[in-house]
């Protein structure tokens, strides 16, 4: 029988499994504010002249950078518990080799899809030009070919330790890897932005041969692979994620640019916006990446119906996520000096309203995706998580707003 840390214990002792696990997970949420604290930090970066696109972009890295990890996370997830992944570092199975191809493709392919996708909004917002679109091409594949270097190992490593040491990593590995992930991600840009503008035709050079030798290595693995049917399954399957992903990423920039004037209104929220993001994204990856696998095993059948017998996962994953709420607005509170009992309980009230809804629209958005690609015939593990990931930024902002209208 395949080795596989999903409990098949008592109901309340799935819960507090699933609580527990969810608690650790998120507990990293906490340096999503260090992601918020870089941006700041290298915002003159951010806002050089030469590169009206460079703020713009951000949010577009970040997010598709986020569903390529979310594809390789729940890939890693399913595999181990099937057994098609073997928990070490080396000589490992076929399935991680074309796996790892994968990944590698992708961060070319959505690179290349956001940034021209960034570029045609640009011809209309501040009339961008060709020259535009190659220095945006030219630093977007220098972040996504860093990105690659750098955060892979770091969700494979984290994969197999948490498996190893018999935690579940469909509830572990994302919402840890995604802090961490933007983290370093932000570092990414900020260097590819720096070294390209600030360093004149030096940088030039250095970001011209990152991006040969990225692109290079991305058409050697597709006239090695593009005969291997789960390759060329997985790389079709999630260009229709990607299609919905860029979209959601453009339409979540003009949101957030609309109503950034409301949430300045609510500066607390505001100052935990990067970290509830990120723990919303987290349930939504919790509840997707367990349901998948529970199909893949044959223990969930694919029906919405069969929501009630995940309700442990969903219970821990959503009690964890307010567990993590309460914590933000104790310690925003703490450091802004919350001068009355009302305050606090007035701000507490908005993150916990913002969590109700924010979680239960995630909720269902994990489930229902996860159900209907399994149906169609479809690899859940393509479509779940980068879909919800993407999505979550959206929700969890109009979640916010409805929050602070509610709770004033």
């Amino acid at each position: 029988m395949t080795k596989t840390n999903i409990a098949e214990t008592m109901p309340v002792t799935r819960l507090k499994a699933s609580l527990g696990q969810s608690l650790l997970s998120f507990s990293f949420d906490i340096g999503g504010l260090l992601t918020g604290a870089l941006l700041v930090l290298y915002l003159d970066v951010l806002s050089i002249t030469e590169a009206p696109w460079a703020l713009f972009l951000f949010p577009g890295i970040l997010s598709v950078r986020g569903a390529v990890g979310g594809l390789f996370s729940g890939h890693l997830g399913t595999g181990l518990h099937l057994g098609t992944i073997k928990a070490t570092f080396t000589k490992n199975t076929k399935d991680f080799q074309v796996l790892l191809r994968v990944i590698v493709t992708l961060a070319l392919v959505s690179g290349v899809s956001v940034g021209t996708g960034t570029w045609i909004f640009g011809v209309f917002l501040w009339k961008a030009t060709v020259m535009d679109f190659i220095q945006l091409l030219l630093v977007i594949n220098a972040t996504m070919a860093l990105s690659v270097v750098f955060v892979s190992p770091l969700t494979m490593g984290f994969s197999v330790l948490s498996f190893r040491r018999g935690l579940d990593p469909d509830i572990i590995v994302y919402p840890v890897t995604s802090t961490m992930s933007d983290i370093i991600n932000t570092a990414c840009y900020v260097f590819s932005l720096s070294l390209f503008f600030m360093f004149g035709p030096f940088g030039h050079y250095l970001i011209l041969i990152l991006n040969v030798i990225f692109i290079s290595f991305v058409l050697y693995i597709l006239l090695k692979n593009l005969n291997e049917t789960k390759f060329a399954a997985t790389i079709k399957e999630f260009l229709l994620t990607l299609v919905f992903v860029t979209l959601i990423v453009n339409v979540t920039g003009s949101l957030l640019t609309k109503i950034s004037g409301v949430i300045d209104n609510g500066k607390k929220i505001y100052a935990v916006y990067p970290a509830i993001i990120t723990t919303i994204g987290g349930v939504g990856s919790i509840i997707g990446s367990t349901v998948t696998t529970k199909l893949a095993l044959g223990l969930a059948k694919p029906s919405f119906s069969s929501i009630k017998q995940h309700i442990n996962e969903i219970g821990g994953a959503w009690l964890a996520s307010i567990v993590m709420f309460i914590f933000y607005s104790a310690i925003l509170s703490l450091i802004s000096g919350v001068k009355t009992l009302g305050d606090l309980i007035i701000f507490t009230g908005q993150l916990l309203a913002t969590n109700i809804f924010a979680v239960s629209i995630m909720v269902i958005i994990a489930y229902t995706v996860a159900i209907f690609t399994y149906r169609r015939g479809w690899n859940p593990d393509n479509f779940v998580i980068p879909i919800e990931s993407s999505l979550a930024d959206t929700v969890t902002t109009a979640a916010v707003l409805v929050a602070l209208a509610l709770i004033a």
